[in-house]
């Protein structure tokens, strides 16, 4: 087992990763039943798209010896109905490289592995993944 999940009442969950006993919560979003007081369950699902994309390209820039880099990325969201689900994830991902590693070559193959990460490979392939990725 590598998790446990407790339901809180309230709409609310506690996930504990048991290696590390971190923590996080989610409570249903104000859109169906619940306070928005924290991720919610598609919220999370969206945020691990996004850190899935930025751990593999870290691991690839490691392995390709390519030094201090900086990434950020901004996740959007946008729900469907009938039934109730995920329609489009939107990650936005900078990534900077320092002067002497960016080469079209080495954005190639960051941009591919973040587009190839085990998330994006497991998401059902009618949800629409739109990853822009941009280089400063």
């Amino acid at each position: 087992m590598d998790y446990k999940l407790e339901y809180l009442g309230n709409l609310r969950t506690k996930l504990t990763h048991l290696r590390s006993n971190t923590v996080i919560q989610t409570d249903a979003p104000v859109d169906n039943n619940g306070k928005g007081e924290a991720f919610s369950p598609t919220d999370m699902v969206s945020a691990a798209l996004a850190a899935c994309m930025v751990t593999m390209v870290g691991i690839k820039a490691e392995q390709m010896d390519l030094g201090e880099m900086k990434m950020n990325a901004s996740i959007s969201k946008v729900m469907l109905s009938d039934p109730r689900r995920i329609g489009t994830i939107g990650v936005e991902l900078h990534i900077q490289l320092i002067p002497e590693r960016d080469t079209p070559k080495n954005r190639e193959i960051l941009k591919r592995t973040a587009l190839t990460c085990p998330v994006a490979q497991s998401l059902d392939p009618k949800l629409n993944q739109d990853i822009k990725i941009t280089f400063d």
